[in-house]
């Protein structure tokens, strides 16, 4: 059984993730007009509900599946991923056409800003005034790591750190949100498991960046080489850039061509392969015995391991 087989044979998991889909729909559906009909739009291009799936590992049997904070996480993740398509101007996600290319940049503006309220809307309605500053803070977070991405774009001088800095405000704060939304504020495990998600959701983006050099549109819903083409600095793209003044050009605004091909050259994408390898490894020594220790240990290697 591979890493993700043995995560999805988590009792109790199927159904929480059915209800997830049903209590998404409804929360897009909660208001008429435009916006949410993009919005639904954007639902309905799926997606692996990674940070749901979090917040449902990270709970103690104690307590009732966590099918709001799951909403409310993955509802920010659809708007980061709406705006994102938007400032990138980006004409797919997942194989479909992205709001903004189907719609025009107002409707996909106003249906990330959405998608956002309705989140905020669904946690709110638990009363748990904790939830809903732990979750702003990681919304605070992924609007830095956006800043930081604009400042860094077309820059083959960034330096490893700063990239780092970014995938863990981008993605890293979103995971570790997850996680204490899941375990609950105030269990004695929650900082232990806001420290694996942090660390999971940098070995989660490093994996995006490699398969960004290398994936097929086929199997990743985007075209191979879009970080390179917008001049973002990933990982495997610095490495490169290092050593090879053709993709340190290209990484600056110069001219594609071979650059792609030359990323492989070099070596970089084992190496940024060894990174986020070793990010997993610092993910697992953040278990101490949860509910879900073997399932989390495996969504280490599934990150890394994945192919879309």
């Amino acid at each position: 059984m591979n890493a993700l087989a043995a995560v999805d044979a988590t009792p109790g998991l199927s159904a929480y993730l059915a209800e997830l889909e049903v209590r998404l729909a409804r929360a897009v559906e909660r208001r008429d007009g435009f916006a949410a009909e993009v919005a639904d739009e954007a639902l309905c291009a799926g997606g692996k509900r990674l940070r749901p799936l979090l917040c449902f590992l990270a709970a103690p049997s104690s307590i009732e599946p966590p099918l709001a904070p799951g909403v409310a996480v993955e509802l920010v993740h659809m708007a980061t991923l709406v705006h994102d398509d938007l400032i990138d101007r980006a004409g797919y996600r997942r194989g479909r056409a992205s709001a903004w290319a189907r719609f025009g940049p107002g409707p996909a503006r106003a249906a990330g800003d959405y998608l956002f309220a309705r989140a905020f809307a669904e946690l709110a309605a638990t009363g748990d005034k904790r939830a809903v500053s732990t979750l702003a803070s990681a919304c605070l977070s992924l609007a830095r790591g956006e800043a930081l991405q604009r400042a860094q774009t077309h820059d083959p001088e960034t330096s490893v750190e700063s990239y780092l800095e970014r995938c863990a405000l981008k993605t890293g704060k979103l995971f570790e949100a997850a996680c204490l939304l899941g375990a609950g504020l105030n269990r004695d495990e929650a900082r232990e498991l806001a420290e694996f998600g942090l660390a999971l959701g940098i070995a989660f983006q490093i994996a995006d960046d490699i398969l960004d050099c290398t994936g097929e549109t086929i199997d990743t819903g985007k075209i191979a080489g879009t970080d390179l083409r917008e001049g973002t600095p990933t990982l495997p793209l610095l490495l490169a850039a290092r050593e090879d003044p053709v993709v340190h050009r290209a990484l600056a605004g110069g001219s594609l061509d071979g650059a792609l091909v030359r990323v492989a050259a070099t070596g970089a994408l084992d190496r940024s392969r060894t990174v986020a390898l070793e990010y997993a490894e610092r993910a697992r020594e953040c278990l101490n015995g949860e509910v879900h220790s073997d399932e989390l240990e495996a969504m280490t290697y599934a990150v890394v391991e994945r192919r879309t």
